[in-house]
């Protein structure tokens, strides 16, 4: 298997277009205004609850202008439930692209893809769920979050270009710096970020596979009731 290797990339990179789809919705106060506030050009993609909330930020004059649905730009409708909703070739594309490879911007041009410059992603709340004495395994299967964990990894290993922000904590701290650079980010920034994303993932696997390993067949197959055996 062959791996791109980059060697030339931007130091600081202007946030352009943005996807977000969060759990903790916290801090969405300070980062939507904000991202308006230093980039009258920026476009907001979200999903769901989030979009929701971002509109209701935002109000609707603003919200015309910057808030895209990402079923709007894939064109793919969410699965009941919410249960597919970022995980499609346009997103991961605008994601992983990198600036100086020519194929990956014919792919963009292709596709009409935008790249991708900041992800803000949170996920499920499984360790609050699973922290329940009388939690399910099929509840907490329910609770393990998919897209959120490809969207951070995709983002946090494209550090290159992209900045992947996880923590509402850091939400402040980025659009300050955002406001004094003119709407961009440097790699320090975001290499920063990226290592904090791993983390993150890396704590919530964790969670899953212990919760998992301490469950019995039995406790999971009291869960269900089996069909066409």
């Amino acid at each position: 298997m062959s791996v791109n290797i980059v060697k030339d990339i931007d130091d600081w990179v202007s946030v352009q277009n943005v996807l977000i789809s969060v759990s903790d919705k916290q801090g969405l106060e300070i980062l939507a205004p904000g991202l308006v506030s230093v980039n009258q050009a920026v476009k907001i993609f979200s999903t769901g609850g989030t979009y929701k909330k971002i509109a209701e930020i935002l109000g609707p004059e603003q919200s015309d202008k910057h808030l895209v649905k990402v079923s709007d730009y894939t064109g793919q409708p969410e699965t009941q439930g919410g249960l597919v909703k970022t995980l499609d070739f346009k997103i991961y594309l605008g994601l992983l692209t990198e600036t100086y490879n020519d194929a990956h911007q014919q792919d963009l041009k292709r596709t009409q893809a935008v790249a991708i410059d900041m992800v803000v992603v949170n996920l499920y709340p499984f360790s609050q769920t699973v922290a329940r004495a009388d939690v399910s395994v099929e509840e907490a299967r329910a609770n393990i979050d998919i897209g959120g964990p490809c969207m951070v990894r995709a983002s946090a290993k494209n550090y290159l270009r992209v900045a992947s922000l996880t923590d509402p904590a850091d939400y402040p701290r980025v659009v300050k710096k955002m406001r004094v650079s003119g709407g961009r980010l440097d790699i320090k920034t975001r290499f920063g970020l990226a290592k904090k994303a791993f983390a993150h993932t890396a704590e919530y696997d964790g969670n899953i596979a212990r919760f998992l390993a301490e469950q019995s067949d039995s406790q999971m197959e009291s869960c269900y009731t089996k069909k066409g055996d």
